[in-house]
């Protein structure tokens, strides 16, 4: 069982629903994203999902865009951040660490080489925003044998079958965009969020995760009712951007509003 598959199954046992922040790795600046990890996991989050900085974001809002390009600044690599996931598991072994991000990085590096290194980093699993399912064999075909679940997206607009098909090659568990665009963008309708997770759940018994528009406590606290997981990246990332020249006060930050939605999902 993948180490995401496992936070899924304990944290169903205890009636409760994970928390999984998004941050972008190398924001504003390398040193600082292991240390925010550690203290995301103390403010309650079960999972993390790091971003992998990139120059054409296509999926991502203005505030992970700025992330992006304040990462890159520094040169951040898709081998830096694996070098982070590295240095991260020196201390914490348990908490599932997914990385989010595009092909190119990958590609550049190789499938089977990429698997390889992410597996000895301590990477759980990957979400690559612009690779369908269908032409998704060749990088599953490397992650698989290593416990490393492809996670993939789900919108609105996704139909049945497309549904079917994701559910079938996803493992760990299934991410549905819960706004039509980019991140951090619109208003969120938890009625309407309610009824596509209920109709993904026809289609797989993999946890559901839903990110996108998750801009406080009770908005979490309210996917919550209706989810698997919370994901909440764009509030964070802002927080970090408006922070930036104070870096220390990061991660005390991030983790105070981890806290207050962990504190929300759990009156549930």
């Amino acid at each position: 069982m993948s180490r995401i598959s496992n936070c899924f199954k304990q944290l169903k046992e205890q009636g409760r629903v994970a928390l999984i922040p998004f941050v972008t790795a190398g924001d504003p600046e390398p040193g600082i994203t292991v240390p925010l990890m550690h203290a995301m996991v103390a403010a309650g989050a079960d999972i993390i999902e790091l971003g992998v900085p990139f120059s054409d974001p296509m999926a991502d809002g203005p505030v992970i865009q700025r992330a992006s390009e304040r990462a890159l600044e520094h040169g951040v690599s898709l081998r830096d951040v694996l070098a982070m996931v590295h240095s991260f598991r020196e201390q914490d072994q348990t908490t599932p660490v997914i990385l989010m991000g595009y092909l190119n990085p990958i590609e550049v590096m190789g499938y089977e080489g990429f698997a390889l290194a992410a597996e000895e980093a301590g990477v759980d699993g990957v979400l690559t925003v612009d690779l369908p399912p269908e032409e998704a064999d060749d990088l599953l075909s490397s992650l698989r044998p290593r416990d490393i679940d492809p996670i993939f997206l789900m919108a609105p607009t996704t139909t049945e079958d497309r549904m079917q098909r994701i559910c079938d090659t996803a493992s760990g568990f299934v991410y549905y965009v819960s706004v039509k665009g980019i991140t951090g963008a619109a208003h969120l309708a938890i009625d309407e969020v309610s009824a596509m997770t209920d109709r993904i759940r026809r289609h797989t018994q993999l946890p559901v995760g839903v990110g996108f528009g998750i801009k406080d406590a009770e908005m979490a606290r309210s996917v919550a009712q209706v989810s698997d997981a919370v994901i909440v990246g764009s509030v964070l990332v802002r927080r970090i951007e408006e922070l930036r020249e104070t870096p220390a006060a990061i991660a005390p930050a991030v983790a105070g509003i981890l806290s207050d939605m962990r504190h929300a999902i759990d009156l549930n």
